[in-house]
């Protein structure tokens, strides 16, 4: 029977309550990404409005090496890379596509990427594509990252050493000791790359991302998504000059897809002005964090940043929690391996400026309920 490979497989996730289905959105958002609420924000839509106006077309034609190149493109890479602080940025269509490209074509054979063990799947992709072999890390021991390179140069290793690690963690919502990493960089004369996917805008001196600090190193580069607390489409990895070139030259991803929409920039562009005129989102989420704190974390969920996960252990038992949440009006989603380690499924609560305190006590109430 064809596709009875397909079948069978289909069939065992559905037994293990691991089976991927799409669901419509609906009930109060506490699963998005769209932290600060920007997606439907009025200067957002007037920014799209007004570069369809301006002429700006809705689609590329193609790869930014043909006639894709736009110079809607140009102007938010240069926007972008002032606002981070990097010598220059470079637009993807999404995080995906970005940290693929990064990984994939930059390291070279003789190098080693360390990476911390939870980093995005799109990292780990990415250096399956590559060239450089690459090691994981405890999660969060920077110390661990550097035990590493030094093995590896004393087994005589003489590459360049990557580090690749997340600012704020998709799953377990913790942030990371950014400085320390750092450390461990300059000391081992690694390149760092921070993925800012969920850092970026929320994070940092001016929503710039916890890394903000670093931005403008030689040995740094970020991933800065635009997807998520931006409201649009799209990343871009800002760091040296050196990295745009070799990636336009040799990345494979970028190379071989068509550009992103030339609107998309443009919005985009309204994104990034809109986080430094207006602070109070941020800290309208952060309060909302603080309120998180109170109500979340007495249920047994950690609460470090605006992504709250409840670790409930069983899948069958996390997804039976996700339905009645889901049934009471609340749209909470629940997370099961492999996204996440055997036995700690769990619900993710994504905190946005879609909802207040009074939604947050509102579902602890229902978690109260329906807990094992």
């Amino acid at each position: 029977m064809q596709l009875a490979a397909q079948r069978a497989h289909l069939s065992a996730l559905a037994d293990a309550d691991r089976l991927r289905t799409l669901t419509s959105r609906g009930g109060v958002d506490l699963s998005s990404n769209d932290y600060l609420a920007l997606s439907t924000a009025p200067r957002m839509l007037a920014a799209a409005a007004d570069a369809l106006a301006r002429g700006v077309a809705v689609g590329s034609g193609g790869s930014r090496l043909l006639r894709g190149n736009d110079a809607e493109h140009e102007a938010l890479e240069a926007e972008a890379a002032r606002f981070f602080g990097a010598e220059t940025a470079l637009f993807f269509g999404s995080g995906y596509a970005a940290n693929t490209a990064l990984l994939s074509a930059v390291p070279q054979p003789g190098d080693l990427v360390v990476h911390d063990a939870l980093v995005h799947a799109s990292m780990h992709d990415g250096l399956r594509l590559g060239r450089a072999p690459c090691v994981a890390a405890a999660h969060g021991d920077a110390q661990a990252a550097g035990d590493a390179i030094a093995a590896w140069r004393a087994g005589g290793g003489t590459g360049t050493a990557w580090i690749a690690i997340e600012s704020l963690y998709s799953m377990d919502g913790d942030l990371a000791d950014v400085a320390a990493y750092a450390a461990v960089a300059e000391r081992h004369d690694a390149m760092l790359i921070v993925d800012e996917a969920h850092a970026t805008g929320v994070w940092g001196d001016g929503g710039r991302g916890v890394a903000a600090a670093l931005h403008g190193r030689a040995n740094v580069i970020t991933l800065n998504t635009l997807g998520k607390a931006l409201g649009c489409e799209g990343a871009l990895l800002c760091g040296p000059a050196i990295v745009r070139d070799f990636l336009v030259a040799r990345a494979r991803p970028f190379i071989f897809s068509t550009a992103p929409a030339p609107l998309g920039a443009a919005i985009a562009r309204e994104a990034l002005r809109i986080v430094v005129d207006e602070p109070e989102r941020r800290a309208r989420l952060h309060t909302l964090i603080g309120a998180a704190r109170r109500h979340l974390a007495p249920l047994g969920a950690r609460v470090e940043s605006q992504i709250v996960p409840l670790v409930i252990g069983l899948d069958r038992d996390a997804m039976r929690v996700a339905a009645a949440v889901q049934a009471a009006g609340f749209d909470v989603r629940g997370i099961r391996p492999p996204t996440v380690p055997a036995g700690t499924a769990r619900l993710r609560v994504a905190l946005t400026l879609h909802v207040g305190e009074a939604e947050i006590a509102a579902l602890a109430a229902v978690l109260q309920e329906v807990l094992p």
